[in-house]
Order: structure tokens, then C-alpha cells, then sequence
């Protein structure tokens, strides 16, 4: 039994750089992403939706990548902390930003973009 627990904590030391690599090339990957969808999506509410999202989950992976490259518990600690005050926090100040947004009167775009309303096709 103790074999396999040597061999076991070996096995997480070769693999767990490469794994947090991996991770924060995935999270960085997913903020691109999240960067792109915000240019394309056509009005502020889905937007929104699309930065809010990846945002917190392009940040998660990164931080759980480089909680696996930590050298020591006490850094674990503190990607855990920035995790909790990410997570709490960016939800609610996009729903803050959106509240006021409906608020101030702003319409969502209604329908399929570049789509003829019933005028437009009389007309044709």
C-alpha cells in the first residue's frame, strides 16, 4: 500500500505541470473566445451574457491550472480566495450592469438579424 501512495505522489509531480499547462491554455483559450462573442453577438444584452460567462469560467480554469503548478498550500490558498471573490462577484456586477441597463430603457434586439418584417416583404 505504501508503494502505490509513493508512487502515486510521484505520478502527480510529473504530471501536474504539464496538467496545469494545460488548463491555463484552455482557460486562455475560453477568454479568447468569450472576447470574440462579445464583438460578434449584435446587442448589449447577449453581449452581456457572453463576457459575464466566460469570464468566470475562462478565470476558473486558469486559477485551478495554476493551483495545480503551486509550489505550496499557502498560494493554493490564495487562488482559492481570489476563485470565491471572483465567483461572487462577477455574476452580480453583471447583473448590475444589465439592470441598469434595462433601467435606462435599453431594448434587446428582438429576432433574427437581418431578418424582413412584414412591410419589407408586402413591399417585394
Amino acid at each position: 500500500m505504501s508503494d502505490l501512495l509513493a508512487n502515486l505522489a510521484q505520478f502527480f509531480e510529473i504530471v501536474r505541470y504539464p496538467a496545469g499547462s494545460a488548463l491555463c491554455l484552455v482557460g486562455a483559450i475560453l477568454c479568447v473566445i468569450g472576447t470574440i462573442g462579445v464583438m460578434r453577438f449584435p446587442d448589449f444584452y447577449t453581449r452581456m451574457h457572453a463576457a459575464s460567462i466566460t469570464d468566470t469560467s475562462g478565470a476558473t480554469v486558469i486559477l485551478i491550472g495554476m493551483a495545480l503548478m503551486a509550489p505550496g498550500w499557502l498560494i493554493v490558498a490564495k487562488l482559492v480566495t481570489i476563485f470565491w471573490l471572483l465567483f461572487l462577484t462577477s455574476p452580480a456586477a453583471s447583473h448590475a450592469v444589465v439592470n441598469a441597463a434595462h433601467t435606462a430603457g435599453l431594448q434587446p434586439l428582438i429576432g433574427r438579424i437581418g431578418k424582413k418584417t412584414d412591410d419589407e416583404e408586402g413591399a417585394a
